[in-house]
């Protein structure tokens, strides 16, 4: 294979001369010895099920008790699969030792169907007993996964269906629901809505194709073989007046501490009010509150951790951690964070960023010490990390945050956020990288009235769809018809829309939680015909999204500018919590969310702070006579603290730090004297 394999991947060699060389490289002589042994082909389970077999008599040590202990249930197209579980555990109570004759197998995955055949033609009844057992548990366990096999009375592994509303609950809320989302309840309008958004987007995709010359290399179109070729964007054309003007704005900041940013912006927003006793009692919190408060923060986002804020700030532990385990919870920390991005969102320079109506979301990487049941080692990181899952706006504010385990697919998580954002960001589109585009993330956010719009590789792999015969379709869609590799099945989907909508009317309203639904429904069977129907509402959205997102590059380039945006909040992230080389210590779920929430909301306020102070350095040039046009500040971020300093001795003293503002609650801009020497007032 050391020969053999470049010689296939270096494309210089001729496809003709390959032969010969590789017999010229390895030789006559070593070829026939080697072609000379009997080939043995890898099993197609590639020795798994021979690897289970083992340890099957440490599995018999508990398998019988589970299996009679447990009452599992099947859902559609699981028959044969709880008919073998009964026969198994009738067989478990008399002793039996051979399967019987009749058992079934059609539940058994075709890459373990081979061990079964050769183990009962060749007689060997206590070899075909190990594998027909070993195949009933290993099916049991991943249709528990999926949810196709579930447990009543158990909580993660209940039947799917009781996470939504009942029919007759969802009866009461259909009618709402259905106006709230601009769905309609009845199946064929619903259909016939959806192709005609096909076919809108359809006819945009064939102008787009029709006007693209064979030699233009910057435009989505067809090669001589008719296959589709899209040219990666360009970097986008960010003027050069955009980064002198950032750097002059930068300038014109002040620099201030981060407590001493965290006290102004308390000021005017008054966020340290949501940080409740968790005892319930609403108290106006006392100046030496509110500086244990902000110590805890600092603390958490830093990563200083309780013991060195103490000695920096000069607070006994004692007193931070009593406020820590009292004030500071996810709860309220969600609160604060909801009124600084609210406050954000009514800057006028903030609706000049974006306008509030897209959001992005990714995971961030960091090290984990110590035992934790988030973290898992991955080589490419260097060894064990954690993710936290964030959701960000087009106005470079984070709404949503969220500690995942690392190897987890994100694509369960992007909806958890996004639906249980209580901003005032009107956010009604998603993007994503190919890790959040699902089939299922496609149909839901559409059947919530929202859409997904992710940055999607390897396009020309992707199957898009059609509702009508290859024959009809490239009659009217010459070039993009033959795109379109499967026939869309809406018959299946006509059949599920009022489960549909009931599905995503229990999400949108809270009553199932999306990771889990999204979860469950991603990994069922292809026997459940309400997750196939999803996935083929979703096939339908992901064409109408693939076929504007070709057609349009403005949209594509809107869409990884939020990516972007996303993208860029994680420098800051990492600069804020920059202490014991950014490892997170805390070992528990609970204590990682809320060092979480705490960066987030860290960022937040210095993404709050700059954006204020950038619109009243803009004023100051404006009142100048300079034109400082809305187009060149669009392109300037405000997730940047080289104004802000986290380090040294950690003063917070609300009462000083109120006294250094001017009437009118502001610290003064840097003259340009100052400036130009790189000095401070």
């Amino acid at each position: 294979m050391d020969v053999i394999l470049p010689v296939l991947a270096d494309p210089s060699i001729p496809d003709d001369e390959v032969g010969g060389m590789l017999r010229e490289r390895i030789g006559m002589q070593r070829l026939r010895e080697i072609t000379s042994d009997a080939w043995t082909p890898l099993p197609r389970d590639h020795g798994r099920l021979s690897e289970l077999e083992s340890s099957y008599t440490y599995l018999r040590q508990f398998t019988p008790n589970v299996l009679a202990a447990i009452d599992f249930q099947g859902g559609p197209g699981m028959a044969e699969l709880m008919e073998a579980v009964s026969m198994l555990k009738e067989m478990n109570r008399l002793g039996g030792r051979k399967v019987p004759a009749g058992a079934p197998t059609g539940f058994v995955p075709a890459k373990y169907a081979d061990r079964l055949t050769k183990a009962r033609k060749s007689g060997e009844d206590t070899a075909y007993r190990h594998f027909w057992e070993l195949c009933v548990i290993l099916c049991l366990r991943d249709g528990l996964r999926s949810g196709d096999v579930f447990v009543p009375g158990s909580r993660r592994y209940a039947d799917p269906a009781t996470y939504l509303y009942t029919p007759e609950q969802w009866a009461l809320r259909r009618g709402e629901y259905c106006r709230l989302v601009g769905k309609p309840p009845n199946a064929a309008d619903a259909l016939e809505q959806g192709k005609e958004e096909l076919h809108a987007a359809l006819q945009e995709l064939e102008q787009t194709l029709a006007g693209a010359a064979p030699d233009d290399t910057g435009m989505v179109r067809l090669d001589e073989d008719e296959h589709l070729v899209v040219p990666p964007l360009s970097a986008e054309d960010v003027p050069a007046e955009a980064k002198a003007l950032k750097d002059e704005l930068a300038a014109m900041l002040p620099f201030a501490p981060i407590a001493s940013l965290l006290i102004e912006l308390d000021a005017r927003t008054h966020f340290l009010d949501c940080f409740t006793h968790a005892g319930g009692r609403k108290l106006s919190t006392s100046v030496e509150t509110k500086r244990n408060i902000l110590a805890v923060l600092i603390a958490m986002s830093t990563n200083l951790g309780l013991a060195r804020m103490s000695e920096a700030c000069g607070v006994s532990y004692d007193v931070l951690a009593w406020t820590m385990e009292w004030y500071v919870r996810e709860e309220t920390l969600r609160e604060a964070n909801t009124v600084i991005v609210d406050h954000h969102y009514g800057l006028e320079l903030a609706k000049v960023f974006g306008g509030g109506t897209m959001s992005s979301s990714d995971g961030q990487r960091f090290p984990v010490r110590g035992k934790t049941l988030t973290g898992r080692n991955m080589v490419i990181h260097g060894g064990q990390v954690l993710s936290t899952y964030t959701h960000v706006s087009d106005q470079w504010s984070t709404y949503g945050t969220k500690i995942i385990v690392p190897t987890a697919r994100e694509a369960h998580f992007v909806l958890d956020d996004f639906l249980g954002n209580a901003t005032d960001l009107p956010i009604a589109e998603h993007a994503t990288d190919s890790h959040g585009a699902t089939l299922i993330n496609f149909a839901l956010f559409d059947l919530v009235g929202k859409a997904l719009t992710p940055r999607l590789r390897d396009l020309t792999r992707v199957t898009l769809v059609r509702d009508e015969t290859p024959t009809e379709i490239a009659k009217r869609y010459p070039r993009a018809g033959p795109l379109l590799g499967a026939r869309w099945n809406e018959d299946l989907v006509a059949g599920c829309w009022p489960d549909l909508l009931r599905m995503a009317g229990s999400l949108k309203y809270g009553q199932a939680t999306a990771s889990l639904i999204v979860g469950k429904w991603s990994a069922a069977s292809r026997q459940n015909t309400l997750a196939a129907a999803l996935k083929e509402w979703g096939m339908l959205r992901r064409t109408v999204h693939l076929a504007k997102y070709l057609s349009d590059p403005a949209f594509r380039r809107k869409i990884s500018r939020q990516l972007n945006k996303g993208e860029s909040l994680h420098a800051l992230r990492r600069d804020l919590h920059y202490a014991q080389q950014g490892a997170i210590t805390r070992p528990h779920l609970e204590q990682q969310t809320e060092q979480a929430w705490c960066l987030t909301l860290l960022t937040n306020s210095v993404v709050a702070w700059t954006t204020e102070y950038y619109s009243r350095a803009v004023l100051e040039l404006r009142s100048q006579g300079r034109e400082v046009s809305d187009e060149i500040l669009s392109h300037i971020s405000p997730g940047h603290s080289d104004n802000i300093n986290f380090f040294g001795v950690i003063n917070v003293d609300v009462e000083a730090e109120l006294a250094k503002l001017d009437t009118s609650g502001w610290r003064p801009l840097r003259p340009a004297q100052l400036r130009e020497l790189g000095l401070t007032p």
